[in-house]
């Protein structure tokens, strides 16, 4: 629980209360007079940074308005103090995620992102960039921190969707219906039909926001990795900035409503079963389906992860997660079989059914690894597919052509919420390695602990949390952790006493 840092019943003013606190790093949070937070800030050195509140020469200096605000409004904090600066990192992204106040979430708008922007009130709704919310009525995405990948993406959706972007001048006719592009831009975007029901296009807008938001999902893993990376390299002020941004993209990605005026088909489980045993050629609806991602951050933590669809929802006491053993570094392929096989012959040994269908996350290459693990464990595999990204292209192992379904098909719908699911399930397991990565390297700071009494505590405990949860006398039965040493340990990991 957050701590006034005081010793005393009786109250302190704000600057008794901040020379009392100690040059250590931890977690600062603002309040206002009637006890709300208004900002939690993480710091190198709590007495030096929150000070910083206090000085009148800063606050002359601020030209912020918000800032200013925030300062003015400050009447008393609180603080919890922390071992090290990637402990302050995390624990600040957790009390901001847990207490969502009113300042924290007011900056990341002053960083001015880009947006895309989609108003539903157009009757052609365009593809917008914007840095700006302008209204609530639209639909937005991100923010994105990078452009460059942005910009290449909506030239993508231009091409495979039908969509207008912002520079388009589309003319209505006089039957109604609406040429989008003229004569000479026809012929560079002449995919789709080039004349179309407001109806219509408005089909392939809703399918090209699906294809965005898991553009926007990737793009969020990503980020993730990257804020890590910086943490991990002690580039906090940088990772900072990364986790608002992950921030604002993950409340972005919450679900939305969809535009008012469209007018949708609702398909049923049942529906996109069917749809999808004719589309593949099944002998009967997939009731049980699986399928397998891999996820890793430049070849370092390589997991996978395997998620279970009973008639068509998520099954989650079927979930698996896998980390790589047979090698170090980055190949899909090679992962693919490995855990595959690893899932399989496991089901095949406790004599337990396999899936109806099999989904790989990929195309020929990660498919013919999947059944290569089958020959390797010399088992007759069940129905397998590849879902191919970049076009939602469904790979088959046979000499069948590959598939591409409308994006409006039930059954390849209900394959992209599963493929989705594998891919955040996968990747929220590697980024649970990479932040309980970060927690352990406060062992780094202890004198004397070196690469192989840190390998025989986390073998012995588990975890770091476990560790800190641990008397004296457990740790003593760790080899070379004496009781002195012991002692040392325990009281260097709880700082507070």
């Amino acid at each position: 629980m957050p701590s006034n840092a005081t010793d005393s019943n009786e109250p302190l003013g704000l600057k008794g209360k901040v020379r009392r606190l100690p040059n250590k790093p931890g977690v600062y949070l603002m309040k206002d007079r009637l006890g709300r937070i208004l900002y939690v800030g993480k710091a190198k050195n709590l007495k030096k940074r929150v000070s910083s509140y206090f000085t009148p020469s800063r606050a002359a200096m601020i030209t912020q308005p918000k800032i200013r605000a925030l300062i003015g409004l400050i009447a008393d904090f609180d603080t919890i103090e922390v071992k090290s600066e990637p402990e302050a990192l995390l624990l600040e992204g957790r009390l901001i995620k847990q207490w969502k106040p009113k300042y924290n979430t007011d900056f990341i708008d002053d960083k001015r992102f880009l947006l895309v922007r989609i108003d539903p009130r157009e009757e052609l709704p365009r593809i917008r960039l914007t840095r700006i919310r302008k209204d609530s009525v639209s639909r937005y995405f991100g923010p994105f921190a990078h452009s460059g990948p942005l910009r290449k993406t909506l030239a993508q959706m231009r091409r495979q969707f039908g969509v207008l972007l912002s520079d388009s001048s589309p003319q209505k006719l006089p039957d109604g219906r609406w040429r989008l592009y003229d004569d000479i831009r026809q012929e560079i975007y002449g995919e789709h039909a080039n004349i179309v029901t407001a109806d219509e296009y408005r089909a392939r807008v809703d399918a090209a926001c699906a294809f965005l938001e898991g553009k926007s999902r990737e793009w969020l893993e990503i980020l993730r990795g990257e804020m890590l990376a910086a943490a991990e390299k002690h580039n906090f002020e940088k990772a900072a900035e990364l986790r608002d941004i992950v921030f604002a993209l993950e409340k972005t990605l919450q679900p939305a409503r969809r535009f008012e005026r469209e007018q949708s088909v609702i398909h049923t489980d049942a529906d996109a079963l069917a749809s999808l045993q004719s589309a593949l050629e099944l002998p009967a609806p997939p009731a049980h389906m699986e399928c397998f991602d891999i996820s890793h951050i430049s070849g370092t933590f390589v997991v996978a992860s395997c998620v279970h669809f009973t008639d068509g929802r998520p099954d989650k006491n079927n979930y698996r997660r896998f980390r790589i053993k047979s090698f170090m570094g980055n190949d899909d392929f090679r992962a693919m079989e490995e855990v595959v096989g690893r899932r399989y012959s496991r089901l095949h040994g406790e004599d337990k059914a396999f899936p109806n269908l099999i989904v790989i996350d990929g195309g020929r290459g990660q498919v013919a690894a999947a059944l290569k693990a089958f020959v390797a464990i010399d088992v007759e595999p069940p129905a397998i597919i590849g879902l191919a990204k970049k076009h939602e292209t469904i790979i088959f192992p046979d000499t069948r052509p590959p598939l591409n379904l409308p994006l409006t098909h039930p059954g390849l719908q209900l394959l992209q919420r599963m493929r989705d699911e594998a891919h955040r399930f996968a990747n929220t397991y590697n980024a649970d390695l990479r932040s309980k990565k970060i927690r352990e390297s406060v062992l780094d700071d202890f004198p004397g602990m070196g690469g192989v009494r840190r390998a025989a505590l986390m073998s012995h405990f588990g975890d770091i949390d476990k560790l800190r949860a641990a008397s004296v006398e457990r740790i003593t039965e760790v080899d070379g952790f004496g009781e002195k040493t012991a002692a040392d340990l325990w009281a260097f990991l709880h700082p507070e006493g």
